[in-house]
């Protein structure tokens, strides 16, 4: 596993603290969920367009 050093604003770090209490969850693993959550719509959002318009592949 790789760690990073992240700088976040405080009102965004906040809001992820909440959301991590709510969701009964540690910050680090909210953070890696919403992180996961956000790459994993942004494919389906790809495989939903026209193969012409589809982003390249890495």
């Amino acid at each position: 596993m790789i760690r990073i050093t992240l700088r976040l604003p405080d009102d965004v770090h906040a809001r992820l603290v909440i959301q991590s209490e709510v969701d009964r969850r540690s910050l680090n693993s909210e953070v890696v969920h919403l992180l996961e959550a956000a790459l994993l719509a942004t494919k389906e959002d790809a495989a939903a367009l026209p193969r012409d318009q589809r982003p390249p592949r890495p």
